[in-house]
């Protein structure tokens, strides 16, 4: 059995799928793009700002499951630009103390013009 993850703090899908799932005491994330949930747009900016607000999405679909950033075991970040990493990595590293395992990988292309993606898979703590 599974349970669907729905807060109006993160993006709405923007296709059928859920924001994410619960499993046991797993958590999945669907790939977060920069898009404001208070607006329900892109935000302007660089790799560094979209990154943030993909972060915060993030987080905030993951308080929504019961758990945190730090109960993040595996992610997945997408990339526009591979020559965007080392931006990226420096505000990723700022959220992700812990360092779950990850893979990133450039992309041709992302949903509105994103320039980064990234989902997530997490563990509800006991």
């Amino acid at each position: 059995m599974f349970r669907t993850i729905s807060t109006d703090k993160a993006p709405w899908a923007i296709g059928p799928y859920s924001q994410g799932i619960i499993a046991g005491r797993f958590v999945f994330l669907s790939g977060q793009i920069s898009i404001d949930p208070s607006t329900n747009k892109m935000v302007k900016g660089d790799i560094t700002v979209q990154t943030q607000q993909v972060i915060q999405n993030i987080i905030a679909i993951l308080k929504e499951a019961g758990c945190s950033i730090e109960d993040v075991v595996k992610t997945t970040v997408y990339l526009k630009n591979i020559k965007d990493f080392d931006k990226m990595n420096l505000v990723y590293a700022s959220f992700f103390k812990h360092k779950p395992a990850r893979s990133t990988v450039e992309v041709s292309d992302l949903p509105k013009g994103a320039l980064i993606e990234i989902d997530c898979i997490a563990v509800i703590p006991l």
